[in-house]
């Protein structure tokens, strides 16, 4: 079914966080975008999982993504709904779209993704200058708390043909001085016992205090800032396990 995306990461990606599941950010955007009428991007895409429930409640929604194996599933996963979106391969922290929108949304960390503090700068001034006069940045962050460098995890997913796919994550580096953490994901991919494909990622997730991030979006130039956790709108959080939102204006 998958042989076309050459990414066993996209493949876990697309089993794991199917269209529309939600971790409580679905039903959260889905009210803080309530009344727009223009449109919204969604930068770091991925397959989907926002983007599709969006448009299938009226919004216009553009997405973008750095992974070509994402954008195609993406665009398959909207071939079949009849969905059109426009969709981009580009960076989050160097593009260059043709319109302005009235919402840029970012769930789930994805923005963490960036782990230099130069790209990470570029792309929420990026972020602001594709926003309207007046239109807002949403944007999910939370705190790292696993640093036990050598650490190791498991998990496995079955395929819709019965193939299993395995993912080693181990932790292999903790910068307290640039605030990320790298870890090394091995996806191995067995059918009927045999091993057939592995594929290895290194994967960057840096961290922010709450009113770091805060003042680096106020530099920045973004105003009326407000902040929530755990998709609760305004509750400024109160444990470092708790998913935060920025919700921000540009002036």
């Amino acid at each position: 079914m998958f042989s076309f995306y050459s990414k066993l990461s996209t493949e876990v990606y697309n089993i794991d966080k199917p269209i529309g599941h939600s971790f409580g950010d679905v039903e959260f955007y889905m009210e803080r975008l309530k009344g727009i009428k223009g449109r919204i991007l969604e930068p770091a895409v991925g397959t989907g999982r926002i983007l599709i429930p969006l448009l299938e409640k009226g919004f216009i929604v553009d997405g973008i993504d750095s992974s070509p194996e994402m954008l195609n599933l993406c665009k398959l996963h909207c071939e079949e709904r009849n969905l059109r979106p426009d969709l981009y391969e580009e960076n989050m922290q160097s593009f260059s779209l043709p319109h302005k929108y009235e919402a840029i949304i970012i769930p789930t960390g994805s923005f963490l993704l960036l782990e230099n503090s130069i790209d990470a700068i570029n792309g929420l001034k990026c972020f602001y200058e594709h926003l309207s006069i007046g239109g807002r940045l949403i944007v999910d962050i939370f705190m790292q708390s696993d640093f036990n460098i050598g650490h190791t995890s498991t998990r496995t997913w079955g395929t819709p043909n019965g193939d299993l796919i395995t993912l080693n994550e181990s932790l292999v580096e903790v910068n307290f001085i640039n605030q990320y953490t790298v870890s090394h994901f091995r996806y191995e991919k067995w059918h009927k016992s045999q091993l057939i494909q592995t594929e290895l990622e290194r994967f960057p997730l840096k961290w922010y205090g709450v009113e770091e991030f805060r003042l680096i979006l106020e530099k920045i130039g973004f105003s009326d800032i407000t902040i929530s956790s755990d998709y609760k709108f305004g509750i400024y959080p109160t444990d470092n396990n708790q998913v935060i939102t920025f919700e921000a204006y540009r002036k």
